[in-house]
Order: C-alpha cells, then structure tokens, then sequence
C-alpha cells in the first residue's frame, strides 16, 4: 500500500529527487530490487525498516557514490545515473551534504580548520569569509568555542555536530544523513538529533536513514519503510507508525516500543 504524502505544504514545490525503477545487485545479491522515490525540496524523508534493507545504499545512490545497474536518479535537475566520469560526480557531491555514521574528521586540523578546508579548496571561496560563516555554523550546531578544539579533545557527539557543520559549510541544496547516531553514546544521541530537527525546521531538504523511531516520527514529512531492497510502503508518518495494515510495519514499529516524543535534549528509543 503506497499512501500519499502530506498535503499541509504548498502544492507547488518542486521535486528535488527522484529515483526510478533503481536496481542494483552484487552477483545473485540484490541489493535495491526496484525503488521508486520523490522528495520534494524542503520535505523531510526518514528511511527505516530492518538492517540491511537497502537503505544505506539508496543514499550512495543518489550521491553518486554507487551506480546502480538500472533506473533513473535525479537530484535538481542532474541525471545522476548519466554521470560517468569522477569529475561529474564530484560537481554533484558540492550540492549534496552527506553526514555518515562516523565522523570522518581530519584529527590534524582544528574544529575550524575541518569546516572551512572544503569551502576554501573546493569552492574557491575566501578563507576570511568561509571561517566568519564558519563559526556562525558552530553556534549553530551548538559548539560556540570550540574552534580551536581537535578532535580529540571531543565528545563522539560534538565530533558529529562538527560534521554536520562541515557538510553545511559547502551550502548544499540536499543533506543525506545515515545513521549518524549509530555510533554514539547514548547520552550524546539528543544532542545531534536536536541539531537535526532545528535543520529540518528551518526547511532543509533531508533524507535520514534513522534507527531513531520516534525521533523519524516527530520530524519526518514522509516516511519509508524498506525492506529486501523494496519500498514497501510511504507516507506521512500517521500512515506508518498508527494506521499501517501491513504486519510486518505493524511488527517493526511494535518491536521497538513506540510511545510519544520526548524532549530534545534527552537519548530517544533507539535499536
């Protein structure tokens, strides 16, 4: 059952992704077996559904890092399944912010250092200027006085808001964040997810392959849930969490024992 997506936003909102028919398969292992996707700009998708599922790997799909061996993607206007060579994906990848399950820092360089390097080698943009936005990004993720920290000298959980400052330095029309409290400790999870909603409320576009139930259910406009390379079934997180007829949601949902959203600041039900 495919239930339409929420109908309380403009109806005019164009499509930022799209993803059509994708298949792709490691030898007799398929790995995606035909998904059909629209995210619309500013919508919020969460991804859920059992390990995997598959749904890591529509994220690389849409980034460009793994090519699927058939079906259409498009991010803005780019056919991402068309581009062949790095130097195409490279340009897509300075559009699309991805925040991965580990943080990926250079422990070398500064807090300051690790957000503005991109802006300034990739982009070209003066360093003066990357480094004042940068620092408006740390207030942002919550971090203020933290430019001259390393890594190191981090929590996993301020390491992670670094990264997601690092991905908003190069000002991408689309953040892919996968799983990105998997790593964490519990007491750190509400710091990041806290981040991520204040994200997802001023109206970036993101798609979240989350283990974090009830957190996918407070923020989402559209839920997936996947499973065996499928979509088996979309919509407003209503549709999924309390009205699916499908028992094996029913079963998933049920399993991680659902119950209200809780405050910002503390760890959510995760598995």
């Amino acid at each position: 059952m495919i239930t339409p997506a929420p109908s309380d936003r403009p109806p005019d909102r164009p499509v930022l992704v799209s993803l059509r028919d994708v298949h792709l398969s490691y030898g007799s292992t398929k790995v995606l077996n035909g998904i059909d996707l629209d995210v619309h700009k500013g919508d919020a998708l969460s991804i859920i559904g059992p390990s995997g599922s598959g749904k890591s790997t529509i994220l690389r799909c849409i980034n460009g890092l793994i090519t699927p061996q058939r079906g259409e993607i498009t991010v803005a206007g780019t056919a991402v399944h068309r581009l062949h060579r790095e130097a195409e994906r490279l340009e897509l990848r300075k559009r699309i912010g991805f925040v991965f399950q580990q943080f990926n820092l250079f422990p070398h360089l500064t807090v300051l250092e690790n957000i503005a390097i991109a802006p300034v080698r990739i982009l070209g943009r003066p360093r003066d200027a990357v480094e004042r936005e940068a620092r408006a990004l740390l207030e942002r993720v919550r971090l203020s006085g933290k430019e001259r920290a390393f890594p190191g000298e981090l929590s996993g959980g301020q390491q992670q808001r670094v990264a997601i400052a690092r991905a908003l330095a190069m000002r991408p029309e689309l953040v892919l964040f996968d799983e990105v409290t998997s790593a964490l400790d519990p007491e750190t999870v509400g710091e990041v997810l806290a981040v991520i909603r204040d994200l997802i409320r001023d109206g970036m576009t993101s798609i979240l392959v989350t283990h974090e139930m009830r957190f996918a259910e407070e923020i989402s406009d559209v839920v997936a849930f996947t499973e065996g390379g499928r979509i088996v079934e979309r919509g407003p997180p209503s549709a999924i969490y309390r009205d699916s007829v499908n028992p094996r949601i029913r079963a998933f949902i049920t399993g991680l024992g659902q119950a209200a959203p809780q405050d910002a600041a503390a760890p959510l039900n995760r598995i």
